[in-house]
């Protein structure tokens, strides 16, 4: 058995199998003491490799849209404290083309989502397997193995979907971080403050809003009402999104505050 996969049209199969062991090996004991591979390996990733998905649906990408326009129409809705602006960042995660082809194959790969080093391990195991299992039946139909590397296409041209298939299994098993990223239109029917211009029918004044995570946002309103005036310090109620701007009326209720 061992002569068999030691043999030499077996090599690029017998490493990986090799390679996969001694990786396992190390993880676990990395692991007893105190420091994990994967997660230094995972540390080596740019995050942008891990955000490209090619399963995104229609609704993100109409999000992404009307953030876009929000920010393009005001220039200033951002996430206090970070310089982060939520628009852009939705936008650039599914904007086409923003990513590298080695990006796309990552994100593909599910890599971001589920761990490198078990995306390693499972290429490295379907690879050498698959590997293994032509030889056995070349051999037995022939008498002889092909070249390693010839060998090597079909049982590349197997492995690395399979990691695809893992990945995405896994992912779905795997806690996912929360995000305090939220919408635009979650911003309707919390109190803003006016904090720059004059806000009259037609022309928008900035105003700032925290939203349910407490992190800050700047968005433009305009009045409901034809000939209501917001100047900068007033309290305003949010009752509608109006392309890139948002309908507000006065906050007359003491009970809701511009936290």
């Amino acid at each position: 058995m061992f002569d068999f996969i030691l043999a030499p049209g077996n090599f690029p199969f017998a490493v990986a199998l090799g390679l996969m062991l001694g990786i396992a090996l190390l993880e676990g004991t990395m692991t007893l003491l105190g420091a994990g591979l994967s997660q230094a390996i995972d540390s080596l990733i740019p995050d942008s490799f891990g955000d490209v998905d090619l399963d995104a649906d229609v609704d993100m990408d109409i999000d992404a849209d009307v953030d876009a326009d929000l920010d393009m129409d005001s220039g200033i809705d951002h996430v206090s404290g970070s310089g982060a602006d939520v628009g852009h960042a939705e936008l650039d995660h599914v904007a086409p083309g923003s990513a590298s082809a080695l990006s796309r194959l990552l994100g593909w790969l599910c890599v971001g989502k589920v761990p490198v080093l078990i995306l390693l391990v499972a290429f490295l195991t379907v690879f050498g397997l698959a590997g293994l299992a032509l030889q056995t039946i070349v051999h037995g139909v022939t008498g002889a193995m092909l070249p390693g590397s010839l060998a090597s296409i079909p049982a590349l041209i197997v492995a690395v979907p399979s990691v695809r298939v893992i990945g995405t299994g896994l992912s779905k098993l795997i806690p996912k971080d929360e995000t305090a990223a939220v919408k635009a239109d979650s911003f309707v029917g919390r109190v803003a403050r006016i904090t720059l211009g004059e806000a009259t029918k037609g022309q928008a004044a900035e105003a700032k809003l925290k939203d349910a995570h407490g992190q800050t946002h700047y968005v433009m309103v305009e009045p409901d009402g034809e000939e209501e005036v917001f100047e900068a310090g007033t309290q305003v109620l949010l009752i509608k999104k109006n392309g890139p701007r948002f309908l507000a009326i006065r906050n007359t209720n003491p009970a809701l505050v511009d936290e």
